[in-house]
């Protein structure tokens, strides 16, 4: 079980697997696209979540949406849909993959009441593997099923939850926890149904699981080195809503609305305990994810065919109350308790993007400029604090730069983004899209913790930055 215990902390083993494949027509259904290496390499960049927002949940997770601070919940026009508001695929056409990464970087500082100083990471100077994303949605009618138009497919992979902090051997709370992970993934088959001009409803399983091919959780101390590891898979659901109140004359949304419920899940996990290698007993223990709440509206003020501007505001009302403890059932020795009691907590986002759709020098280009700000408020209460999650509340200030390359033009200079004859080729555009956030999180200070005393203090995190580039391919 790679989590933060009582003196046990974590640090994962490398291990190796094999890479997935999975292939999906064109247009042209006589054309086959393989999308193997898209989906091998994002099982690799999304198995390791070593970063957390509020709780242990991580808020990034398409870079279009990033450049706007998260905001993207009523706009859903591109395959990251697939996460933000599966709803909103119905305004995503024809067939698209959309992959990509995040690199992050931070640091801790642990002021103890005595004045003793300690500096902790995210276990190494950028988290790597980077968190990544793959999505993969095709429209029917577009991919040749003419009867099924207003039904929208899509499979997704991302890390949505996870963690990563190490600290000093010496640190003065070493006896609680000096490193711990989660490497989560979550896979995310997804159905969109536009029932109504202005109404689209969505509904996908969230299927939690382990990346066991990083590796099981393993923990060293001065003295001993001690290993509770186990994997479970956990299956929860998801319902959405994208209502459009308003469009101009060509038919595009001047008002959205976004609704998009996540439904808990409770991961059982089963492993052993080892100490110096050597298993000692069994042990299991059960992860809550918590269910969570967005609504998002988002208006364009400006929207013609050569540009277009939107400013969205979302909130989401995420249910950390749940996590109750994490108490550890060993079968032949008393039970480890950990005391959790986490909070409800909301996290409010808003951004905005400008997008030139015809550029006289840029011919069959489109750029987006976005920006944004997230606030986010901790779910973890000072008596059951652990510097495994150092969480506090954190703003965050997001910027973004968007590129799409049509057919007639080529990306790069040399990759061609579509032959200018729309019956000689199948890929219609590649898009760019490149984010950096900058979170600043306030200071916190513990006292009266319930897990140790020693655990009481000034915690701060400083140098949080994030930078995401995600590629998207449209046929």
């Amino acid at each position: 079980m790679p989590l933060a215990l009582e003196k046990r902390p974590l640090r994962p083993r490398s291990r190796k697997k094999e890479g997935a494949q999975v292939k999906a027509h064109s247009r042209n259904p006589k054309r086959i696209v393989s999308y193997a290496g898209f989906l091998a390499s994002a099982l690799l960049l999304a198995a390791q979540g070593v970063a957390y927002g509020e709780g242990f949940r991580l808020p990034y997770q398409g870079t279009a949406a990033a450049g706007q601070a998260e905001a993207f919940i009523a706009q859903a026009d591109d395959a990251s849909a697939l996460y933000y508001n599966p709803a909103g695929l119905t305004q995503v056409r024809g067939v698209q993959v959309y992959f990509g990464a995040n690199f992050i970087t931070g640091k801790f500082e642990y002021t103890s009441p005595t004045g003793q100083q300690v500096d902790g990471d995210l276990r190494q100077p950028v988290v790597m593997p980077p968190p990544g994303h793959i999505y993969l949605t095709a429209n029917l009618k577009d991919f040749g099923f003419k009867a099924l138009g207003p039904l929208t497919v899509g499979i997704g992979l991302n890390s949505p939850f996870g963690l990563g902090s190490k600290w000093p051997d010496d640190a003065p709370f070493s006896n609680v926890v000096t490193e711990a992970t989660v490497p989560l993934l979550d896979i995310k088959p997804t159905l969109a149904y536009k029932i109504h001009d202005m109404v689209s409803l969505g509904a996908g399983m969230d299927i939690y699981t382990f990346a066991k091919f990083i590796g099981e959780g393993q923990a060293e101390l001065k003295t001993q080195a001690t290993e509770i590891n186990g994997t479970d898979t956990a299956v929860g659901f998801n319902v959405s809503a994208l209502l459009t109140p308003l469009r101009n004359n060509a038919g595009e949304p001047l008002v959205n609305l976004g609704i998009v419920y996540r439904h808990q899940a409770t991961l059982h996990l089963k492993g052993d305990f080892l100490v110096n290698g050597k298993k000692v007993d069994n042990a299991e223990t059960k992860l809550p994810l918590p269910w969570v709440l967005s609504a998002g509206l988002a208006v364009w003020p400006i929207r013609d065919a050569a540009r277009s501007w939107k400013v969205e505001v979302d909130v989401d009302y995420v249910g950390w109350s749940q996590f109750k403890s994490l108490d550890i059932r060993l079968s032949n020795a008393p039970n480890i308790s950990q005391p959790a009691n986490w909070e409800n907590t909301y996290t409010f986002s808003a951004g905005t993007e400008y997008k030139w759709l015809k550029l006289t020098s840029l011919p069959n280009w489109e750029i987006a400029l976005r920006g944004g700000y997230q606030r986010s408020n901790a779910a973890v209460p000072a008596r059951t604090f652990t510097p495994a999650i150092p969480d506090s509340n954190w703003n965050i200030f997001a910027t973004g730069l968007g590129l799409r390359c049509n057919r007639g033009s080529h990306f790069l200079g040399f990759i061609s983004c579509g032959d200018p004859n729309p019956d000689s080729g199948y890929l219609e555009a590649i898009v760019l899209d490149l984010a950096f956030q900058w979170a600043l999180w306030e200071t916190r200070t513990i006292a009266g913790n319930e897990i140790s005393p020693t655990i009481n203090g000034k915690y701060k995190t400083t140098d949080w930055y994030i930078g995401s580039f995600s590629i998207g391919l449209i046929f």
